[in-house]
């Protein structure tokens, strides 16, 4: 973290993101502080809050993808919800605490993909000794053998050698194919069906654990080839050989001092109640965040989770609403704002090409698996930008989104007719777009379905 300053941050995310340059900054600098507020003696660093952002822009401008790459930029957990799914407490929906919930059970998955990644070669290794055990299973001793200890290491050494010769077959990949037998361990929890007006969240801390210890594992065997069961013996050893309550302990402090949670559609629960329908609860839902906004403990499977110094990016449209359309306390918890542009023709013509993860880069490596090198000329990158644009005017306007239903009709008989092609080289130029999408464009109800 300390090589990512806020012009490095910003580096990055030009790699993904075109224009939008108060939202990149914005972002560096809250994920800046993170990292200066850890510099910090204890006692300051826990007065320390981050300031929360809200983004304000039409769809498809980058709101999302920017807070994405932020949190896979510092390794950080992160999830989006879209804040329209929750409702308030006395209505039938999700709770607004099973974000927190859900963004601990992430951090433990990120904490347990990196901790298994390091015990990977171990439990390669311990997966192939068992599988030997069951290839070759150890002699057993005889009884009344006259020269006994004699007989015992002549057999010990054939079995060694045997051993020897089918560990290195093993090894080599010789023997994937062959069936074994192997004992798999496998939950026997009953199913219980449980009705409760806000879903499983508010029931399901430490409900499955009780179970578990009421209803112990069951042992099955199964015949399976070497290369599925060395597959399920690496994932099980893997697990005996991770700490898992250092590990719970780790994942709940990322979540609590690194963690990423992107409110999206804030907008929609903006405004004052008026009278019937689902904005009953909107405000409710709003005086149910605040506290998770705000800093409170929550209770998880995994033990208690402070809010407090947890990131939270709210975005919206906010085409019919406002941000003063939320209520103060809501408002004051979110003190940056930043107000993101609508796409232009010369930003869709970059979008096509510059990032490192550019559509017409993605369709050229799609197609290239058919051996089919496709490749696009600049006239052609023109047009369909000038097309992106023009559509966006004139119909809805969906941001950089509209790119992918754009190419997609371009291509659209290319990728169809893909493995049949003689020619392997196309170039797709300017005339080849309009000759694709003229029709459409200038039958304005056609391309409010097509386009």
């Amino acid at each position: 973290m300390d090589e990512l300053t806020p012009k490095r941050i910003v580096e990055e995310l030009d790699k993904f993101i075109i224009g939008q340059s108060k939202a990149k900054k914005a972002v560096a600098i809250a994920l800046r502080n993170r990292y200066r507020r850890q510099q910090l003696s204890p006692e300051l660093r826990e007065e320390i809050s981050p300031k929360n952002i809200i983004m304000i822009g039409p769809t498809g401008v980058g709101k999302t993808e920017i807070s994405r790459r932020i949190a896979n930029l510092s390794n950080a957990p992160f999830l989006k919800v879209e804040v329209t799914k929750f409702t308030e407490i006395g209505y039938v929906g999700r709770d607004v605490e099973s974000m927190i919930r859900d963004l601990v059970n992430l951090s433990l998955g990120k904490e347990k993909a990196i901790e298994t990644e390091k015990v990977q070669s171990k439990a390669y290794e311990l997966a192939q000794e068992i599988i030997l055990d069951i290839l070759l299973p150890l002699p057993r001793r005889r009884k009344n053998l006259s020269n006994k200890k004699e007989e015992e290491k002549k057999n010990l050494l054939r079995f060694e050698n045997t051993r020897n010769k089918l560990r290195k077959k093993l090894y080599d990949g010789l023997l994937e194919d062959r069936i074994i037998e192997i004992e798999i361990k496998e939950s026997s929890l009953p199913i219980v069906e449980i009705f409760s007006g806000s879903g499983m969240e508010g029931i399901d801390v430490g409900f499955s654990d009780a179970l578990g210890s009421m209803f112990p594992q069951k042992i099955k065997r199964q015949k399976k080839t070497i290369a599925e069961a060395r597959r399920i013996l690496i994932n099980e050893e893997a697990s005996k050989l991770i700490d898992m309550d250092e590990l719970v302990k780790r994942a709940l402090t990322k979540a609590e001092e690194s963690g990423i949670i992107f409110l999206d559609e804030i907008d929609k629960i903006a405004g004052g109640d008026k009278g019937g329908g689902p904005d009953v609860s909107r405000q409710g839902v709003q005086r149910d965040i605040l506290p998770i906004v705000e800093g409170s403990c929550v209770n998880t499977k995994y033990g208690i989770v402070k809010t407090n110094h947890i990131l939270f990016i709210a975005a919206g449209t906010f085409h019919s609403a406002k941000p003063s359309d939320l209520i103060p306390e809501l408002q004051g918890r979110f003190p940056i704002r930043v107000e993101l542009s609508s796409l232009t023709k010369d930003d869709f013509k970059k979008i096509l090409v510059a990032p490192q993860n550019a559509i017409t880069k993605q369709y050229e490596a799609l197609l290239n698996t058919e051996e089919i090198k496709v490749s696009f000329t600049n006239d052609a990158i023109e047009e369909m930008a000038s097309f992106a644009y023009l559509v966006n005017e004139e119909t809805e306007n969906i941001g950089a989104r509209r790119l992918h239903t754009i190419i997609e009709k371009v291509v659209e008989d290319i990728s169809f007719q893909a493995p049949d092609l003689q020619d392997k080289i196309i170039e797709i130029n300017a005339q080849y777009v309009i000759e694709r999408l003229k029709e459409i464009v200038e039958d304005a109800n056609l391309s409010k379905y097509i386009l």
